[in-house]
Formats: C-alpha cells, sequence, structure tokens
C-alpha cells in the first residue's frame, strides 16, 4: 500500500487528520461557553474542508484496495489459465500415446516374431544435406546399429547409424544415404528407395532401376521386399511421378513418404525378427 501514496497524497491525510483534530476539540473547548456560535460560525468553513480532505482520502483508499484486489485476482486468473492449458497438453500427449500403443498393438498381433523397443525423439539434426534425428534409448534397451525405425503403423522412418548406451540416431528414409530394396505392391515391380535429397527433391523419396516398360501410377504403394535390415512388406510410400533416368534405359519414380516424418514424437525399433 505504501508504495501507491505519493508525497501529495500523504500531505493531504496529515492536513485532513490535524484538521479534524483541531475541528474536534474546539468544539469541546467551547461548548457552553458565550460565543459558541461565533466560533461554531468560524470553524464551519475548516470542517467542510476537512470532511471534504477526509471523503477524498477514502475515495483513494478505496480505489488503491480496488486496484490491488484485481491486480491480485488477474494474477490468479493468468496462473490458472497457464495450469489449464498445460492439463490440455498433458492430456492430449496421453491421448496420442494412447493411440500409438493401441495400433502398436495390432501391429505386433500381425507379427509375433517381431521384438519392438518404443522409443522418444529428443532431438533433430539440424542440417540441410542429412536427414536424421536422436531418440532417447540405446544398447541398454537393445538398440543396435543397423535396426529399422518404423511408425505404430508399419511404415518406415529410417535406420539406426549410431548408438550409445542410453541413445541412437536413426537416420531417415529421407537421407540419400540409405538404400531400401522395394517393390511397387500392384504389380511387383522392383527397385531401389533412396532418399531424393542429393536430387533436389525436398521431402521426398526415389525409386530407382525400375524396368523400361513398367507401368506406374500416382499412389502405388511401395513396400519393403524384406532382407536383414528390413522385414518384408513395410510401408515405404507412395508412387507421385515417374519418367526415364538419365541413360533412357531404366524409369524411377518419385514417393511420398509413408511415414509424417514432420510430426513424430516416437518411433518403434524392431530389434529381432524373423527373416522370411
Amino acid at each position: 500500500m505504501k508504495k501507491h501514496l505519493s508525497a501529495k497524497t500523504k500531505w493531504l491525510i496529515v492536513i485532513a487528520v490535524l484538521l479534524a483534530g483541531l475541528v474536534t476539540i474546539t468544539g469541546a473547548v467551547n461548548r457552553g461557553r458565550p460565543g459558541e456560535s461565533l466560533v461554531q460560525t468560524a470553524l464551519t468553513p475548516f470542517r467542510s474542508a476537512a470532511s471534504a480532505i477526509v471523503r477524498q482520502v477514502e475515495r483513494y483508499y478505496d480505489y488503491v484496495f480496488r486496484y490491488e484486489s484485481l491486480q491480485a485476482e488477474n494474477k490468479e486468473l493468468k496462473q490458472k489459465i497457464i495450469t489449464m492449458e498445460e492439463d490440455v497438453r498433458t492430456a492430449d500427449s496421453l491421448q496420442r500415446e494412447n493411440e500409438r500403443l493401441h495400433q502398436l498393438l495390432g501391429l505386433m498381433e500381425e507379427h509375433e516374431d517381431w521384438v519392438p523397443a518404443s522409443a522418444y525423439i529428443i532431438s533433430w539434426v539440424d542440417s540441410s544435406w542429412k536427414s536424421a534425428f536422436t531418440i532417447g534409448k540405446g544398447t541398454k534397451s537393445g538398440i543396435q546399429v543397423g535396426m529399422v525405425a518404423i511408425t505404430e503403423y508399419g511404415q518406415v522412418v529410417g535406420q539406426v547409424t549410431e548408438a550409445g548406451p542410453n541413445w541412437a540416431t536413426v537416420t531417415t528414409v529421407l537421407d540419400s544415404a540409405l538404400g531400401i530394396s522395394a517393390t511397387v505392391a500392384s504389380t511387383g515391380y522392383n527397385g531401389v528407395v533412396e532418399g531424393a535429397l542429393a536430387t533436389g527433391s525436398q521431402g521426398l523419396l526415389r525409386m530407382n532401376y525400375l524396368p523400361t516398360d513398367s507401368v506406374l501410377r500416382n499412389n502405388d504403394q511401395v513396400l519393403t521386399t524384406g532382407s536383414t535390415v528390413y522385414p518384408r512388406g513395410l510401408i515405404i510410400g507412395y508412387i507421385t511421378d515417374a519418367d526415364f533416368d538419365q541413360t533412357g534405359v531404366a524409369k524411377y519414380a518419385l514417393l511420398k513418404p509413408a511415414a509424417d516424418l514432420d510430426n513424430l514424437e516416437q518411433v518403434i525399433i524392431i530389434t529381432a525378427y524373423e527373416n522370411q
């Protein structure tokens, strides 16, 4: 409160108190004495002034009290809003995790030979020529270099390329360093899928070595053929375009990755499976 009172206001309060006291004392002293009416008449302006000052001070105090009360209420409401926003974010995160676990359960029922290890993404590699991220689990959780990372929907995310005790680096399918044996699901055409970063096709994959006479359609699904790294039937992406390569002998196709890499929070590392 004290910080709200200016020097001028303090003097007004002092004068109001002194005037009120003076009027009270003088009235008491002169009550019942000759000339009382004359004294009362002389004091009337001072009483009016003192009363006006007192009322003004009371109004000022009321304003200060209301201001501080509103300020405290505003602060409390802001804190409640922050808490509510945090609760909403937590609820959304739990709901997404519940959906992921539900999807993963269905995936594991289809592939009983898979041994999965789920891990959250903790950081992304900031580079225009490399696509990779770090997860918060490593060799202590059975994760090794060369293992495949997928989503709960069985979509290929990438491959583990580095691993420590409690961390691992996953290079994504967008990186040109990876090559995945793949097949077009509807026709059986085989090829190799690589990231298209090196060719300037940002956010896309490239399926090379397709037959010259291959007929490719947009949205055709491309799957893994199966290897020691990638189990058979994982979804790599969907064809968006096709053309002949520089030799004019073979075709290539551009693919949109099946996994939504921009919104990944968690991945599944397949630590073991039966290669069919």
